[in-house]
């Protein structure tokens, strides 16, 4: 199996880190997004195009191997992607299957793409640039668990993507403080006369970590009928999945359950493209479009935070920031990522 991975050009991370990130396994796209028509992502400064053929992903460096014309600016004929510039195509293995120019002549062995493996799972396009490609040794994909997306009893929705002007592990960090909610979700569920945090515990995972946290504090928007009810401690359960995806289980009154993934995916060391998949057992009959107006607003008051935020990279090293009582997760999380081998500077 070959192990070398080569750094996009213009790579904005460090290349140590660069090679432990290509890794892991992100999303780079909705699955709904992937029709007919070529579309084009980037992971860690790589462009990718992403295609279907006879009901296969395929995932490719976005670069026509001719005259490196990008094929997401081309098209689909059903038999494959279709470069603009002289109209070869790329079919389900990547390989070229058509010259037209040169119709009778033997297609030569290096107009091949670069591909990735591709996975759909909870309505995203997973990929990993570091995993084998196709042909050499199979690896299972370390792809984060969503907990109840196969159940029944549960509603599964995909969010529209957020991008996001700030680094990955900022943006997962933030996701994973519980001491945020009363001064930044201030218009969608904070509440700023309760944001004391009570003492929780973080257990490490072998992914990441677990944390159960127990407070007062509610989880219905603001202006709900039900946010009046009091004495309910609602149970806050974290699971994250190490270099930048987490879940959040919210337990409701009422044996109501809502679970969301937070998948960012690193676009660069200074652009981040949120997925959020959601579950619930609740307000089934609600309209799809109502739950994603509401994560879009809070998102959307993390992603302001996310953009101030200096410096830009997150330092590892726990000496270079202060902390407080409440930083538990987010100690646990820095911590994480040093065990991966990143720098302390990391994305500096």
């Amino acid at each position: 199996m070959s192990t070398e991975v080569l750094l996009p050009p213009n790579c904005t991370f460090d290349p140590h880190d660069w090679r432990i990130l290509a890794q892991h396994w992100y999303p780079v796209a909705l699955a709904s997004s992937v029709v007919e028509a070529p579309i084009s992502a980037m992971l860690l400064d790589e462009p990718l195009v992403i295609y279907r053929v006879d009901g296969k992903l395929v995932i490719a460096r976005d670069v026509c191997p001719h005259r490196g014309v990008p094929l997401s600016l081309g098209t689909h004929d059903r038999q494959g992607v279709v470069c603009r510039y002289h109209g070869l195509r790329f079919g389900s293995d990547g390989r070229c299957n058509r010259i037209p120019s040169s119709p009778n002549t033997p297609i030569p062995a290096k107009l091949q793409l670069k591909t990735y493996p591709a996975v759909e799972r909870y309505g995203l396009i997973w990929t990993c640039l570091g995993a084998p490609v196709s042909g050499e040794e199979s690896v299972e994909p370390l792809i984060p668990t969503m907990p109840f997306w196969d159940d029944d009893d549960f509603q599964q929705i995909v969010c529209p993507t957020i991008d996001i002007a700030g680094f990955a592990g900022r943006q997962l960090e933030g996701f994973l403080d519980v001491a945020h909610f009363g001064w930044v979700h201030t218009d969608t569920f904070g509440d700023p006369d309760n944001t004391e945090v009570p003492v929780y515990t973080v257990v490490e995972s072998a992914v990441g970590f677990k944390a159960d946290y127990r407070s007062f504090v509610g989880n219905y928007p603001i202006g709900s009928d039900q946010r009046g009810q009091a004495g309910f401690e609602w149970l806050r359960h974290f699971e994250a999945h190490l270099p930048f995806a987490a879940t959040l289980t919210v337990h409701f009154p009422e044996g109501g359950r809502l679970i969301i993934m937070n998948a960012a995916c690193p676009v660069s060391a200074r652009k981040t493209r949120l997925f959020a998949p959601i579950a619930r057992n609740f307000d089934r009959d609600q309209p799809v479009e109502a739950v994603h107006d509401f994560n879009l607003r809070v998102f959307e008051e993390d992603r302001l935070v996310v953009e101030s935020q200096k410096p830009e990279c997150l330092p590892l090293d726990t000496m270079l920031e202060a902390h407080i009582p409440a930083d538990r997760s987010s100690i646990a999380y820095r911590k994480g990522l040093r065990r991966l081998g990143l720098s302390s500077i990391f994305a500096a």
